[in-house]
């Protein structure tokens, strides 16, 4: 139970540096405080587990013509609906958030590649 709040905690992490990245290199992607960048990682990341797969299944057929493609576009969707959801972060535009959505999945990819979150191994030794 700790080990599974432990690795969500972490992806939270990765999942709210992404997303500080994102603002940092667009600059119309900004947080009125900084507590909206943690609610809006923990959206993000609700987002991402529920409603995207469903979306992707919906759109299988447009994904397989544009060989994946769209994937970055159902990201950018995700990305201006946690922006709608939550009043203190902003992404204006549609090319923003597709710039940004790129940012994050490359990063998140990134970061849970070299931290591997859910392949940590805890060892305790008796002496």
């Amino acid at each position: 139970m700790v080990y599974r709040l432990l690795i969500f905690l972490v992806k939270l992490a990765i999942n709210a540096l992404a997303l500080l990245l994102a603002a940092q290199i667009f600059h119309k992607i900004w947080f009125d405080n900084q507590q909206a960048t943690i609610v809006a990682a923990v959206v993000l990341a609700l987002v991402n587990a529920y409603l995207r797969p469903l979306v992707v299944i919906l759109t299988l057929p447009i994904n397989i013509l544009t060989l994946g493609l769209f994937t970055l576009v159902i990201n950018a969707l995700m990305l201006k609906l946690v922006s709608w959801l939550i009043p203190a972060f902003h992404v204006e535009g549609f090319w923003t958030a597709v710039g940004g959505a790129l940012v994050i999945s490359i990063v998140s990819c990134l970061l849970n590649l070299f931290l591997r979150p859910d392949r940590a191994q805890v060892r305790v030794y008796r002496a």
